[in-house]
């Protein structure tokens, strides 16, 4: 692997997880306007939703967070705040995911890679019932992302996913300053999207890799687990995730080597200045 394709690599990655390691929000506290850190992720993935080949990473965890009034970037998403009452909220929603050389992967050999992709697209989440003290939330998120592909020299528009989910969180556990987090949710994506990770032309076919054409439609399921706890001015962040791909509108595609498998990550990042400026937050 090259090292400007590893460099890709990695912003991508961070790109595609940093969502699975924030902690859950909860009542408004006060706390810095901003702040900003560094740290490191160990996080094992598999090379496309559906492979059955894995690789473990580990690399470098910016950390930045700003509590604007409209504008919020934390470690769950960059959000811009359309809508908000104390029930629902309009926001932006991103995610991405990373790159892929088709030679280091058995099922693709000899077909083209798979650029990273960029996510974005607006999310509607609902406030389904809160505790009384407003620790423990459960959420409706309802988001819709067009996707981008793209080498970093060439970008290409393929389509559409979405992520419908419960979020159920808690902040502050039994007192412990562990905030616990769990996603639970399907997902659908369009025949575009699902072409370009799962669709073989015919002339990258084989006799051990039919053509296949993608269609759109339902695109599986998942659960995420994820804790997080901040110690001073370090914060501790980890995740699993189960994915299962029974049903899929893609799961008959020869690309599609495992239906069901785990993923999960680590993260520690030290926070080393902040705003003195405090405000209200959802943190």
């Amino acid at each position: 692997m090259t090292e400007t394709h590893t460099v890709r690599r990695l912003v991508a990655m961070l790109i595609a997880s940093i969502s699975l390691i924030a902690p859950g929000r909860a009542a408004a506290e006060q706390f810095p306007r901003w702040e900003a850190g560094i740290g490191a992720s160990v996080l094992r993935f598999s090379d496309y939703r559906g492979s059955d080949e894995f690789r473990s990473y580990l690399f470098p965890l910016p950390y930045f967070v700003y509590r604007g009034e409209r504008i919020k970037v934390d470690r769950e998403s960059i959000r811009g705040q359309f809508f908000k009452t104390d029930r629902v909220e309009l926001d932006v929603s991103i995610n991405g995911t990373v790159p892929l050389k088709s030679k280091d992967n058995t099922a693709r050999q000899g077909m083209p890679d798979i650029d990273a992709t960029l996510e974005i697209g607006p999310s509607l989440n609902t406030n389904l019932w809160r505790s009384d003290d407003r620790r423990i939330n459960l959420i409706l998120k309802l988001p819709i992302r067009g996707v981008i592909a793209s080498d970093f020299r060439h970008f290409e528009n393929i389509g559409w996913v979405s992520h419908p989910q419960i979020s159920w969180d808690v902040k502050n556990f039994n007192n412990t300053g562990w905030h616990l987090g769990m996603l639970v949710g399907p997902t659908y994506q369009s025949a575009g999207y699902n072409r370009y990770l799962y669709g073989v032309a015919p002339q990258f076919a084989t006799a051990n890799r039919p053509a296949y054409e993608a269609r759109a439609g339902y695109g599986g399921a998942n659960i995420i687990g994820g804790i997080s706890k901040r110690f001073g001015r370090t914060w501790f962040a980890g995740f699993a995730k189960y994915d299962r791909l029974s049903g899929a509108a893609f799961a008959d595609s020869p690309l599609v080597r495992k239906r069901s498998y785990a993923t999960f990550g680590v993260a520690l990042t030290y926070i080393f200045t902040d705003s003195k400026t405090l405000v209200e937050a959802d943190d």
